[in-house]
């Protein structure tokens, strides 16, 4: 076979049966691609966990379709051992036909321990290998080795010397290949054998991508002051105060590595130092990494971030994690242009934002529901975000997590406040991430979501309020066995003391969730009259107050395991017109509309054709969204705001950032 997926695939044929259930104890049928086969195929998956929320959607929807004669392919997935399957549902047991499939199967000499730690877009990669070399049966060490070298293109007995090591490090984390503990465990046993590598501090920098950053941000003024005198040595000059072990010195010029380099100062993984002593007329590359006086830093270094964004567009069949990547480098070129006010810039952003936008908007039709799914592992959909803080609660050993939702804040946003909550408190880790908001992107449909940890279609009754997000997120955690005095729900926060917010909400040494709504942002959307730069000038200000940097350091002084999240982006925007609808639509926002009927939307869709009459994927029954992707809007034409509701990237995908302290 092709790829390990067609081992799967061969056993859903449409119209045999119109319901399988599966055991799929590995998430292999919820894999992105294979989702997608799926459901091009005509089946619809969903997973079987709360026996309430399944029955509510299995009889409303495909049992009342039986009863009528209606033909479904449903495929109800049970995340545990075969065995299980008997525990289900009699009526479903009677029906349905049974299936389980494991990477244990798929991957028989391999131990299945190590590879069950992957990320299933990892399995491409290992079943190549495998049919290439079928591998005879392999214990826990040599399944490491094999994995690193055949997925990760590692073979640590081929990094003999320190240049060696830097750019494997400068492969895995500037790739994104986010390697599991185990196996960067074992990668670390193998290295330190090498005695040139015994000082390096690879139980930090090998599986850490920020720890790793960290350690490069602070050897690169050790390099340049080598540049600027040529007897400098190899070890520091005195007042660096290294926090990492290792070579003072990296050899950050040699052919393999500056490449990234350079790229990561664009991205802003490493932040440019002031070294007047270094020649300004140094390599490009070099130039990246120093504030040269009296010339346009930014100028030059936006000029070739939009370079590098052009070159690295998704494409329509790219995973979701590539829109994330992208979106991220996005955020950095977006904030640089609305802080520097630049109008040529600006003009240049919204030209290639519309090219972005028709891709994404493509993208999301074809593969949007194949997210709603996923592990919660790393939270692709706000809705798994609680579900991984409560995994985290139970395996890691957290005390106890604090989840801020700041309401409207979109990615380029959150750079902006990154950079100045670095000079706020330099000690602030931030591990960056970002995930897709619930489409529509409305507060009530996204917030929700958030704090229920439940898709929009089991709050059907709440579905265009907020008022019930306290009483969702407490029964979440009561179900994750937090009894309901541990847990705390507060918003309409963002201005005043945050020691004050703190202290007044929770009880010290009870209290073990916190979820926290700031609205400040949303507050300046809705009432910007000056566009993205705008709202860019109005957050510095706001963040100049201190209250959000305030209120995650006490927090992580409390002991709290500190996340930040938003329920949906922003766009600047240009009005195409108001729908003349009368009361059919049941909400009428700037950039969607939602109705009863599939008839009475497409009826409006019809004078607004750049609309999309947008699929009720994982949204309660009656709730039709006409979204917007591109920079329209339903306001009057011409007029300019800063709306949410749509589905362009600004507005779905959002940031979701860990916050430590470095100590």
């Amino acid at each position: 076979m092709n790829n390990w997926r067609e081992q799967i695939l061969k056993e859903f044929t449409p119209n045999v049966a119109r319901l399988t259930l599966v055991a799929d104890p590995d998430s292999l049928l919820t894999e992105e691609k294979l989702s997608l086969k799926l459901r091009e195929r005509g089946f619809d998956v969903i997973e079987y966990t709360d026996p309430v929320e399944f029955r509510y959607v299995y009889e409303s929807t495909y049992r009342s379709a039986w009863d009528c004669g209606k033909h479904t392919d449903l495929v109800v997935i049970l995340k545990s051992q075969v065995t299980e399957i008997e525990s289900m549902p009699y009526d479903l047991l009677q029906i349905g036909r049974k299936l389980s499939f494991s990477l244990g199967n798929l991957f028989p000499n391999m131990s299945y321990p190590i590879i069950s730690k992957l990320d299933r877009s990892m399995l491409d990669k290992l079943f190549e290998a495998q049919q290439r070399t079928m591998p005879d049966r392999m214990g826990d060490n040599t399944t490491k080795d094999y994995v690193l070298r055949h997925v990760f293109g590692i073979a640590p007995e081929l990094i003999p010397r320190e240049v060696d090591l830097l750019r494997v490090l400068l492969h895995l984390h500037y790739g994104k290949y986010h390697i599991p503990s185990i196996l960067a465990e074992r990668l670390i046993q193998v290295l330190k054998e090498n005695d040139s590598f015994k000082s390096w501090p690879l139980s930090e920098i090998v599986a850490d991508d920020t720890a790793f950053y960290d350690f490069l941000q602070e050897r690169w003024p050790v390099f340049l002051s080598r540049l600027s005198g040529p007897n400098q040595g190899r070890e520091a000059p005195s007042g660096y105060n290294l926090k990492y072990s290792g070579p003072d010195y990296l050899p950050f010029d040699h052919q393999d590595i500056k490449v990234y380099i350079d790229n990561l100062f664009l991205e802003g993984q490493l932040t440019p130092v002031e070294m007047p002593e270094v020649d300004s007329h140094a390599d490009s590359w070099i130039q990246t990494g120093i504030i040269i006086p009296n010339t346009d830093d930014e100028k030059q270094r936006t000029s070739r971030l939009f370079d590098l964004v052009e070159k690295e567009l998704p494409e329509t069949d790219s995973r979701y994690t590539d829109w994330i990547d992208f979106a991220l480098k996005w955020a950095e070129l977006s904030s640089l242009v609305y802080c520097s006010n630049n109008t040529e810039h600006e003009i240049r952003l919204r030209e290639i934002s519309n090219t972005i936008n028709t891709l994404f908007a493509e993208w999301l039709t074809n593969h949007y529901s194949g997210l709603i799914n996923l592990p919660p592992t790393k939270p692709a959909l706000l809705h798994h975000i609680p579900r991984r803080l409560a995994r985290d609660l139970d395996l890691d050993g957290k005390d106890s997590v604090a989840l801020i939702v700041v309401d409207g804040l979109s990615l380029d946003q959150w750079v902006t406040i990154r950079h100045l909550m670095k000079t706020q408190d330099s000690n602030l880790i931030m591990r960056e991430h970002a995930t897709f908001a619930w489409i529509p992107t409305l507060t009530s449909v996204s917030r929700q979501a958030i704090f229920s940890g439940k898709l929009p279609q089991y709050f059907p009754s709440s579905i265009n309020t907020t008022n019930n997000e306290e009483k969702l997120w407490t029964q979440f955690w009561e179900n994750q066995g937090v009894s309901r005095f541990e847990v705390v729900y507060k918003r309409s926060l963002g201005d005043g003391d945050a020691l004050k917010t703190i202290d007044s909400l929770i009880h010290r040494g009870r209290t073990k969730v916190i979820g926290l709504v700031v609205d400040k942002v949303d507050k300046i959307i809705h009432g910007i009259q000056l566009g993205s730069a705008g709202m860019h000038n109005q957050i510095i200000q706001w963040c100049q107050k201190r209250f959000l940097v305030e209120l995650i350091r006490q927090l992580i002084d409390l002991k709290y395991d500190v996340w930040l999240t938003s329920d949906h982006g922003n766009i600047q925007c240009e009005g195409k017109g108001r729908p003349s609808e009368g009361v059919i639509a049941e909400t009428r926002g700037e950039r969607t509309r939602i109705y009863p009927t599939p008839e009475l939307r497409s009826q409006v869709a019809r004078t607004f054709p750049f609309a999309h009459e947008w699929q009720p994927v994982g949204l309660p029954a009656d709730f039709y969204p006409l979204v917007l992707s591109g920079n329209d809007a339903f306001v009057k034409t011409g007029d300019v705001i800063v709306g949410h509701g749509g589905i362009s990237l600004q507005e779905v995908i959002v940031p979701l950032v860990r916050f430590e302290r470095r100590i």
